[in-house]
Order: structure tokens, then sequence, then C-alpha cells
């Protein structure tokens, strides 16, 4: 049997803000340049705060001054904000299932982001979860993964594995061979596959973890190839239409593009630096034009005019500048 879900009716050309890493000690004004954009949804792609810690008075703190700041006060009495986490509001760089503390700073979170006492977040393992939005005559669904819960530990690099000349760089992490590694875990991809059977006309997935990158020795989708692999045939097993990813974590943001055989593109435009920066950006041959590494958030605008949709992506910088542009058509997204 499908879940059944209440479908919020919105009008045809809506507007959605999204982000990741956001430092609770830095003053934080991309969150007044996100409401000059006035969007009608705002998501939290994870590393909300850096919290960092065991501690669960410590995690509480650091939430307290997220909630402090006055432009994300601003934003949230305007705008509604959904949210999932990544490493560091999970609780520890890098974190993964074997986290001690996942469900004291599972608590915490959905506390703070106001989640209601008989959600289903609430009752089962991990944060995931879905909305679901009526734009005219058409539905957009939203999920929201949890790439914390479940998740198996990454595997350390060992030197002169993957020896490229491209990789300028000291890299973490080496690629899991084996099948039964797991990102998403046995029961999140359960769900996801009832979600994906949803009646929707457009599917944005939201991961607080690149999707569409190469392998670059960091935190990624490309860490868990099967996971990958699984992600993309779940796709096309599913016949989910207008389906494309959000990502975070990087400190710099790009747009990335797999071509899957058989079946549309799937995109994935990566907005991370709501606050935090990087030195530089991984090699990625999956990527379309240039990276951004100024402080920014992502922009979608999805728009129906004489029944053709497009889906404007953009990266808007902190001074309110539009650092990257690229349009969708939906019936380019489609079996």
């Amino acid at each position: 049997m499908l879940l059944s879900f209440a479908v919020q009716s919105q009008p045809s050309a809506f507007r959605i803000a999204f982000g990741s890493c956001a430092h609770e000690d830095h003053p934080l004004p991309i969150f007044k340049t996100i409401i000059k954009q006035n969007p009608d949804l705002f998501i939290f792609l994870g590393d909300n705060i850096y919290a960092d810690t065991e501690d669960p008075e410590v995690m509480r703190h650091k939430y307290k001054l997220l909630a402090a700041n006055v432009g994300f006060k601003k934003l949230i009495k305007k705008t509604p904000v959904i949210a999932t986490w990544d490493d560091h509001d999970y609780g520890k760089n890098d974190a993964g299932r074997h986290y001690p503390m996942k469900e004291e700073s599972k608590k915490i979170f959905l506390d703070f982001f106001k989640e209601p006492l008989n959600s289903a977040r609430r009752s089962r393992e991990g944060i995931y979860t879905s909305y679901y939005y009526k734009l005219d005559e058409q539905i957009l669904q939203v999920v929201l993964l949890d790439t914390r819960t479940f998740r198996d530990n990454l595997i350390p690099y060992t030197k002169g594995v993957y020896d490229d000349p491209r990789f300028f760089y000291d890299r973490d992490y080496l690629p899991h061979t084996t099948s039964d590694s797991t990102l998403l875990g046995e029961q999140q991809w359960a769900w996801l596959k009832e979600e994906l059977s949803q009646k929707a006309d457009m599917r944005i997935i939201a991961s607080s973890t690149q999707f569409g990158i190469e392998y670059n020795g960091y935190e990624s989708w490309a860490n868990f190839p099967n996971e990958q692999e699984r992600m993309i045939n779940l796709i096309k097993e599913t016949k989910a239409n207008g389906l494309f990813f959000i990502s975070g974590d990087v400190h710099y943001a790009e747009l990335s593009k797999i071509q899957p055989k058989e079946y549309y593109p799937i995109y994935d435009l990566t907005a991370s630096g709501l606050s935090s920066s990087w030195d530089f950006s991984t090699p990625n041959n999956n990527r379309i034009g240039t990276p951004i590494m100024q402080n920014h958030f992502g922009l979608l605008t999805i728009e129906t005019i004489e029944e053709k949709t497009t889906i404007l992506m953009e990266i808007i910088d902190v001074n309110g500048k539009k650092a990257l542009s690229y349009t969708l058509q939906l019936d380019d997204l489609q079996f």
C-alpha cells in the first residue's frame, strides 16, 4: 500500500531556496540575501550548525546560537523551512551509523525544526521524509534523505591507489568495492521505493552529500558506487519522471550531470557554503560550467507557461549576484 500524504497548494511559479554549511558562530548575512529573493520554501541540506560533539548540551547551545541570528529569525518567520542533516549537525565530522549519540542528536534536530510530535520521523530510525506541493495541476515531490544514520564506515585512503595527476591534494577515502556496503540502509531504501512510486510530476531528491560527481577522495555517493547504481536503477524501476538532485557538504557550488543508459540525464545542483568556504574545487568530469567558491545559496524557480514547465537552477552569491544559471525543461526529464 502506498503512503498517503497531504498536498500543499501553491501558484504556478514556485521558488525554492536551499543551502548548507552555516556555522552558527558566523554572522550569516546570506539569510538576508535569501529573504530578498522571496522564496516559497527554504531547504537546509545539512551542516546547519557545526556541533561536532557527543555532548547534547553543547549541541543545544549551538542551535540556540543559530536561533538567535537575526537573519535566521527573519527567514523562518517569513518562509517555510524544511531540513535534513549532514555530519556536523549529526554530531561528528564524516560520521555514519556508529556515531554513539545519534538518537539524542535526532531529538535535538527535530525539536529545533519543530517537527510535529506525531511525525513519522520521530517514531522510526533516521530523519528521512518527504513533502508534496501542488503547483496548479502538477505535483512536486521533495524527498529529504538521511545519509548519516545508516551509513557504513568509510574506507581510509591508501597511498598509491587511484593515482592520477588531477589529484593535487591529499585524499581521505576510497570507494567501497563490496555490494553489501550501504549509504542509506535497507529501511530507507524500502521507504524510498514507495516514495518514488507515488504520483508526482517533478521530484527533487535532497542529499546532504553529492550524488552526481565522480570519485574525488572526499565524502560523496562515489564512495558507495553500488548505492549510486542502486539509486539509478530504482529511478528506472519506478519510472520516476522529472527527477533531479540537490546537495551540499563541500563548501562550494557546482552543477553535475550523469547520463544513465536508456533514460534521461540526472542533474545534481550543489549549494554548499552559506557561510563556510573552501580553497579549491576537486576534479569532476561530470561538472557543467565552473564551480562557485564564494558564499552562496541555491535557487530553483519552477514555472509553467502554456503547458510547458521549466526549472531554472541558479546559484546566488552572498551579494545577490547570479553566479550560475541553468534551465531544465521538464519534458526532457521523462522516460
